[in-house]
């Protein structure tokens, strides 16, 4: 957040109808600078002007001209617009960028919510395994799907997560194509489940998969969890040591 004290206003020049990659210039510097963490900007726009075309444009309410002078301006510290100048370069193509030296008498003051913040994120590192189970829609286990059948048991095994996915396109050992079809929906589309958690806890599971699976393929890997939750730390360090909440690797 910006503080009180020494700071630059930054002023970017554009034509309104200027364009990047097929998107409005001003909208493409505005998002950069939001997530880029720039303390505030404006877009203000010109109701008349020219430029270095030397081409005078003017609007009214008759005829709108989209090639009014647009100018971008906001007060930042000088090493942010340091880190960040060289993208405004590209982002404003022909435009002009003007730096000027300021200084923050006061900064402004963000309003205190009504209703509590939730704690910063805290992220969580660690190891684990990732089961992916695939098979077809049409498998059943004891008169149920088949997927059904595997997330029920995985919950009843207290496996920390799993999640179904259903195929829209591909092919299998058969070597036969199957897709989903806007008017016809294929009923044997293929199925991948992905459960996330301990070595140990899906090797165990592995014997049960066995019974239930009579064509299919499963794979085990290692990965890498990054976690993130509103949670405190040392609570999300215990689950951790349990295995993650749910699969969404």
């Amino acid at each position: 957040m910006l503080s009180a004290g020494k700071a630059v206003k930054v002023s970017i020049y554009l034509s309104e109808g200027s364009t990047h990659h097929g998107v409005p210039t001003y909208s493409s510097i505005i998002d950069f600078l939001f997530y880029r963490g720039v303390s505030g900007a404006t877009v203000l726009k010109g109701v008349a002007g020219f430029g270095a075309d030397h081409h005078m444009h003017t609007a009214s309410l008759v005829d709108i001209s989209d090639r009014m002078p647009l100018k971008i301006e906001f007060i930042e510290s000088r090493e942010k617009v340091n880190e960040i100048l060289g993208k405004l370069e590209e982002l404003a193509g022909t435009g002009m960028i003007e730096i000027q030296e300021t200084n923050v008498a006061k900064a402004a003051q963000v309003p205190k919510p009504k209703t509590p913040v939730p704690p910063a994120h805290v992220k969580i590192e660690g190891k684990a395994q990732m089961m992916r189970i695939y098979i077809g829609e049409a498998d059943m286990w004891k008169d149920k799907p088949l997927y059904k059948a595997i997330v029920e048991a995985m919950r009843a095994n207290d496996i920390a997560g799993v999640t179904v996915y259903r195929g829209i396109l591909g092919y299998g050992a058969h070597r036969r194509i199957q897709k989903d079809k806007a008017l016809k929906l294929s009923h044997n589309c293929s199925i991948m489940l992905s459960a996330v958690d301990t070595e140990e806890k899906l090797k165990s599971f592995l014997p049960l998969v066995d019974q239930m699976v009579e064509e299919g393929l499963v794979v085990m890997s290692d990965v890498d969890i990054i976690k993130y939750s509103y949670r405190a730390l040392e609570i999300d360090q215990q689950d951790m040591s349990k295995g993650p909440d749910s699969a969404t690797a």
